[in-house]
């Protein structure tokens, strides 16, 4: 799991896809931490990224490293509602304090579950961790 987090974390920017009913959804995210030995996102319970994992928990996530490598990330997400890992994250990325608290009812912070990354590389290599 550390190892999936530096190469995300590295990529600066990663992409979510979600399932709204019968349509894949994907957007840009920048949020991952790891807390209490689990991977964590974060978002906003108003948006609809929100609705669409608390409808179907199942995610993807992609990032790409710029040099020909990127990380394909499948997992189920878990609702963690504790103030202490919603603090954790934005501790971790102090600018969402800017748009967000710990008690205002509308951040969550989530932790994948059941994950499985994959590494694929333009030079052919690929490889498996699960965590």
């Amino acid at each position: 799991m550390q190892e999936v987090y530096e190469f995300i974390k590295s990529c600066g920017h990663y992409f979510l896809a979600t399932v709204d009913g019968d349509q894949p959804r994907v957007r840009p995210f920048g949020t991952v931490a790891i807390f209490e030995s689990k991977l964590y996102i974060q978002t906003g319970k108003s948006k609809d990224v929100f609705k669409q994992m608390a409808r179907n928990p199942k995610i993807e996530i992609c990032a790409y490293d710029g040099k020909g490598n990127w990380i394909l990330v499948q997992a189920v997400v878990v609702n963690d509602d504790r103030r202490e890992a919603k603090q954790f994250m934005l501790d971790s990325y102090p600018d969402l304090k800017k748009m967000y608290s710990a008690d205002d009812g509308n951040t969550q912070v989530l932790y994948l579950k059941d994950a499985k990354a994959r590494y694929y590389s333009f030079s052919g290599g690929s490889k498996i961790v699960e965590f």
